[in-house]
C-alpha cells in the first residue's frame, strides 16, 4: 500500500506542475475520450437528465450532458493541479463571500457550531480551501466516506487536509463532534449530503428534481444537539478555472423547525443552484437508483 502510496503522489504531484493551460488541454483530450469513446456512465447521465428535466427539449439534455462531461474533466485535472497549488493561488482562484456573517452568528448566538450545507456541485474539492480563509480560533472539518482503496484513501486525506482543515470520517461524525463540543472548539463542518444514502441509513424522502428522493438527515440531527448555526454554500464558476463561494445562512432557528424541514429546505436551496447551471452537478452518480416502494417492501418485511 505505501509503496502504491508513493508512486501516485510522485505521479499526481508531477502531473500538477503543469500549467493550467496544459492540463486544461489534457482535459479536453480526456472529455473526448469518456464521452465519445470509452462513453463513462452515458446510460446513467442521460436517465438522470431527462428524468430530472421532462420539460427540456433532447438538443438541450444532450447539450447538458456533454457541458457536464467537460467541466467533469476539469474538474479532475483542477484536483490535481491541487496537489501543489500553494494557498496564495487559491485563494485567487476560489474566493468566499459570507464567512465574517458566519463567524459573527456563531458568537451572537453563543454556539460553538456552524454546519455547511454543499453539494458535489462544482469544484467541491477546492472548498476545503476555506480552512485557510476563517479565523484562526475556527477550525474547518468536513465529513468524507474513507475509499476502500488505502492508497487513494490516503492520497484524497492529504489533498483535502492540505490547507489546514480536518477530514472526519462519516461514521466519526457524532464521536468528534461531541468530544469537541466538550472541549468548547469553535467548529465549522461542511456536509456533502446530496449523494444517495444506503438502505439502512434511509428515513426520509423528498421531491427533488422531479423526483421522489431518499435523503441523509444526519446533518439536521447532530445540528439540532449542538445548536449549530446551518449555512448554504451556493457556487459559481465565472470561468473555466474560477470558483465563488457565497456563504448564506440557510434557516434562522434548526431547534424551531420541524424534522425533516431542514432536510427539505436544503434539497430545495441546491436544486435551485443546479437549476441555473445543471452542467455543475455530478450526474454520473446513480442518484435515483433507491426507491420508495422498494424502501416500504423491504421496512415491511424487516417488521415481520
Amino acid at each position: 500500500m505505501k509503496l502504491l502510496y508513493y508512486l501516485f503522489y510522485a505521479g499526481w504531484y508531477l502531473l500538477s506542475l503543469l500549467p493550467f493551460w496544459l492540463l486544461y488541454l489534457i482535459s479536453d483530450g480526456l472529455y473526448y475520450l469518456l464521452y465519445h469513446v470509452v462513453r463513462y456512465r452515458r446510460r446513467v447521465v442521460r436517465k438522470n437528465l431527462v428524468n430530472s428535466f421532462p420539460e427540456k427539449s433532447e438538443a438541450e439534455i444532450v447539450r447538458i450532458e456533454k457541458e457536464f462531461y467537460a467541466f467533469f474533466c476539469d474538474c479532475a485535472v483542477e484536483t490535481i493541479k491541487q496537489f501543489s497549488m500553494s494557498e496564495a493561488e487559491m485563494k485567487r482562484r476560489m474566493t468566499f463571500t459570507g464567512i465574517d456573517e458566519l463567524q459573527r452568528d456563531m458568537r451572537e448566538r453563543g454556539t460553538n457550531f456552524a454546519f455547511i450545507y454543499l453539494g458535489h456541485y462544482c469544484n467541491w474539492e477546492w472548498i476545503a480551501s476555506m480552512a485557510s480563509v476563517v479565523d484562526k480560533d475556527i477550525m474547518c472539518g468536513q465529513i468524507y466516506h474513507p475509499l476502500y482503496n488505502k492508497a487513494f484513501d490516503r492520497l484524497f486525506l492529504d489533498l483535502r487536509s492540505r490547507y489546514g482543515g480536518v477530514c472526519i470520517p462519516m461514521k466519526e461524525t457524532l464521536r468528534r463532534i461531541i468530544e469537541w463540543k466538550r472541549e468548547k472548539r469553535n467548529v465549522v463542518i461542511g456536509f456533502i449530503s446530496d449523494q444517495a444514502p444506503k438502505w439502512n441509513s434511509i428515513h426520509h424522502f423528498t421531491p427533488f428534481l422531479n423526483q421522489d428522493t431518499p435523503v441523509f438527515i444526519g446533518t439536521e440531527k447532530i445540528g439540532r444537539q449542538v445548536n449549530a448555526v446551518i449555512y448554504f454554500a451556493d457556487v459559481t464558476r465565472p470561468r473555466r478555472g474560477y470558483y465563488e463561494c457565497r456563504l448564506y445562512r440557510m434557516v434562522d432557528d434548526v431547534n424551531a423547525l420541524k424534522e425533516f424541514e431542514v432536510t427539505d429546505i436544503y434539497m430545495q436551496h441546491l436544486e435551485v443552484m443546479i437549476r441555473r447551471a445543471p452542467q455543475y452537478w455530478l450526474w454520473s452518480h446513480n442518484r435515483w437508483k433507491r426507491t420508495r416502494q422498494e424502501w416500504e417492501r423491504r421496512m415491511q418485511a424487516a417488521s415481520h
